[in-house]
């Protein structure tokens, strides 16, 4: 439910704050005075497009706050909207997106305008009016089917890219043969050409590093050699042990330095008995990296690539060889997938054709409400071809309409009055009303074109939408707006800075002075009389 809303700097709007309740509210007022506007700053916390042209003259931004409380929790929502276009959003006090805002706020509330009744002209609209009065259940075999239609289509595309896929490889098949052989017959493993030239330096350089080994060993272990003069420097310190720790502990690492050079000198040994200087084992791992350089040109630039080169083949093969079976497979996907797609388009299309008749008589009874007495709707389900099929559904649905007994029910879009088509949508949306989760309704100027016992009628229902849902209408009829739980009054007011927007909140006396106003154009005496009556008449 919106609980507040804070407008600055838009459009004839300098400031205002409004606030609203549950029940219905009106919002009232001459023509210009900036009702537009008020519901065009909801728009903006609802997602919709901004635009700078809207910032009031002289102000640098717009600023639009609300405040709507949702299954329990509160909602703060804050969007600016500089003159240079730019647009800034938060929601919950964190740093939001426009997307957002339409995601998080937008079905929060359904607003209505008289360009919104142009939806009912749109006949792919109908099939949804007609799941919503369906209620969950309806919610629920629309999206089974449209579950079982994604996965129709999914199954279509494997199987179409499997016989691309067998197409191409029919064409291909003498290559990728070739391909897998040769790279087969070589037999790369993966990392092999890393392990050939981390081991060919030691090839190629065998004797010399055997050789500088053997030189080190002698200069280590040798007579006379490090380990001897090692040992000579630590058996002359050994004689003046205890007597300066200082010395004792350049003595302790003297005899660990022994340790080391020793085992140095024992590892260079066997170092040099492990080199090996073999031409063969070199030739051989040389040509090894030959042939897998062959490969890697040929098919990599690395060996992992020519690795993948030949398990695709080989893939692709492998499902060549096996393309009947693995198509045959394919088909019963897509056959298996048509037949659950038929099915739960059957239940759809039945649980709509269920609920269609007492729709209808609800929307006509609705109608007669709105001085539209005789009037008749059926709807007409026209089944589509099995590839015309849509995600609404199997069946075009539309809405037909006879404006007086006897004459035939035709399309919506031959509704030639404005006003008629604005009650219609009306009665729909009170109809609509119980299965409708969306709390606040927002109907701008839906009475337009209609007055007297009619403009009584309208008000009369939006009272009704409004037990069970929060109704904002904005209204110029008295009528309309003496059945609201509260009236809000905008005005335009001449100031410093040129004509500007105030909200007021009408109550007692005053609120009868606002309905005088709006039935007469003053507050005379008469009209207060028949203001006061048209309140308590709708209160009653």
């Amino acid at each position: 439910m919106l609980e507040e809303l804070h407008v600055r700097d838009l459009a004839l709007i300098e400031e205002a704050w409004l606030e609203f309740g549950p029940g219905m509210t009106a919002l009232t007022g001459e023509t210009g005075a900036g009702k537009t506007a008020l519901l065009g700053a909801l728009k903006l916390l609802l997602g919709d497009r901004a635009d700078s042209g809207s910032v009031r003259a002289k102000a640098a931004e717009v600023l639009v706050e609300g405040r709507f409380t949702a299954s329990g929790e509160e909602l703060l929502v804050r969007r600016r909207v500089s003159a240079d276009g730019r647009s800034r959003c938060t929601l919950g006090g964190e740093m939001a997106t426009v997307g957002a805002l339409a995601e998080r706020v937008g079905p929060l509330v359904d607003l209505h305008g008289q360009h919104e009744h142009q939806a009912l002209l749109v006949t792919a609209n109908h099939a949804g009016y007609l799941n919503r009065r369906a209620g969950e259940p309806g919610a629920d075999a629309l999206v089974t089917y449209r579950e079982a239609r994604i996965a129709y289509r999914d199954a279509v595309t494997r199987r179409d890219d499997l016989a691309a896929r067998l197409s191409e490889a029919a064409r291909n098949a003498d290559y990728l043969r070739f391909v897998a052989d040769e790279i087969s017959r070589v037999d790369p493993k993966a990392g092999e050409d890393a392990e050939i030239e981390a081991a060919l330096p030691a090839l190629q350089h065998a004797e010399k590093l055997a050789s500088v080994a053997q030189d080190a060993v002698d200069l280590v272990r040798s007579d006379g050699g490090a380990t001897d003069r090692l040992a000579l420097a630590q058996a002359a310190l050994s004689k003046v042990t205890g007597i300066d720790p200082r010395l004792d502990a350049l003595t302790k690492r003297l005899a660990e330095t022994y340790a080391l050079a020793d085992d140095v000198g024992a590892e260079l040994r066997a170092y040099r008995d492990a080199v090996e200087h073999d031409p063969t084992q070199l030739e051989s791992l040389l040509a090894r990296l030959s042939e897998l350089g062959g490969l890697t040109r040929k098919y990599g630039p690395r060996l992992s690539d020519v690795l993948e080169t030949r398990d695709d083949a080989v893939t692709t093969l492998a499902d060549f060889d096996a393309g009947g079976r693995v198509m045959h497979a394919a088909e019963d996907e897509v056959s298996a997938a048509e037949q659950t797609l038929r099915e739960r388009a059957q239940a759809l299309d039945e649980l709509r054709r269920s609920v269609a008749p007492a729709f209808m008589a609800e929307l006509g009874d609705a109608a007669a409400d709105l001085a539209m007495a005789g009037a008749r709707f059926e709807i007409a389900f026209a089944e589509l071809p099995f590839e015309a099929w849509t995600a609404d559904g199997p069946s075009r649905v539309e809405f037909l309409y006879a404006p007086e007994p006897g004459q035939p029910p035709r399309g919506l879009t031959r509704i030639a009055s404005g006003g008629e088509l604005s009650r219609v949508m009306l009665a729909l949306k009170s109809v609509l009303g119980e299965a409708d989760t969306v709390e606040t309704l927002v109907f701008d100027e839906i009475d337009s074109g209609v007055g007297g016992a009619t403009a009584h009628a309208v008000g009369k229902r939006l009272a009704m939408l409004a037990r069970g849902h929060q109704v904002i209408v904005v209204t110029h009829l008295a009528q309309v707006a003496a059945y609201a739980d509260s009236q809000l009054v905008v005005s335009k007011l001449a100031g410093e800075n040129g004509s500007a927007t105030s909200v007021t909140r009408v109550q007692g006396d005053a609120r009868v002075a606002e309905i005088a106003r709006m039935l007469s154009g003053n507050d005379s005496d008469v009209g207060i009389a028949h203001a006061r009556e048209l309140l308590e008449s709708a209160a009653s």
